[in-house]
C-alpha cells in the first residue's frame, strides 16, 4: 500500500466516524424525546467539561468532532491491533475501549465519578450501548468503504507496516 492509499484509509475512517456519530446522535435524540435516563445528557457533559456550560451547539460540534475526527482516525490507526476477525467486530472492540476511556476520564471530569457511579448504573449501561452501536457502525462503514483494501498498522507515514485486514 502506498502512502496515498494510507491517507485514503484515514479519509474513509473520517467518513465512517461521521456516519457512526450521526447514528448515535439519532439514538441520543430519541432517548431524550422519550425521557429516558434524564440525569444524563452526553452533549451537555461534553459542553460542561470543555468549559462551555449550557452551550448546546458547542457541545454538539465537539461531539461530532470527537466522533468523526478523533475516533475515526484513531480507529484506522488501531484496527490491526484490535481483537476480532472482521472490521465491524474490531469496531465493537474499539467502542468498548472508547467507553472505558470515557468512564474513567470524562465521567469523573463531569462530576459523575468513575463509571458514572454517582448517578447510577443506567448511565454506564446507556453509554456502553451507545459505544457498542458507534463501534459496530464505525467498523462496518469503514469495512464497506475499504472493501478488501489494506489499512495502516500505525499511520499513513509508516508505509512499511501495512497489512491486509
Amino acid at each position: 500500500m502506498t502512502m496515498s492509499e494510507g491517507w485514503a484509509a484515514i479519509g474513509k475512517g473520517l467518513v465512517a466516524g461521521f456516519v457512526a456519530t450521526v447514528v448515535i446522535s439519532i439514538l441520543m435524540i430519541l432517548k431524550n424525546a422519550m425521557g429516558l435516563i434524564p440525569q444524563f445528557d452526553l452533549v451537555g457533559v461534553v459542553a460542561q467539561i470543555s468549559g462551555m456550560q449550557g452551550n448546546r451547539l458547542g457541545g454538539w460540534v465537539l461531539h461530532f468532532l470527537i466522533g468523526t475526527v478523533a475516533w475515526g482516525i484513531l480507529f484506522v490507526w488501531l484496527i490491526p491491533l484490535l481483537p476480532g476477525a472482521s472490521r465491524w467486530v474490531k469496531g465493537v472492540s474499539f467502542g468498548i475501549l472508547a467507553w472505558v476511556l470515557m468512564m474513567i476520564s470524562v465521567a469523573p471530569a463531569a462530576g459523575m465519578g468513575v463509571f458514572a457511579a454517582s448517578v447510577g448504573i443506567s448511565v454506564a449501561i446507556w453509554t456502553l450501548i451507545l459505544h457498542l452501536v458507534f463501534g459496530a457502525v464505525l467498523g462496518a462503514t469503514f469495512g464497506a468503504l475499504m472493501g478488501s483494501a489494506t489499512v495502516a498498522r500505525a499511520s499513513p507515514a509508516d508505509v512499511g507496516r501495512f497489512e491486509n485486514r
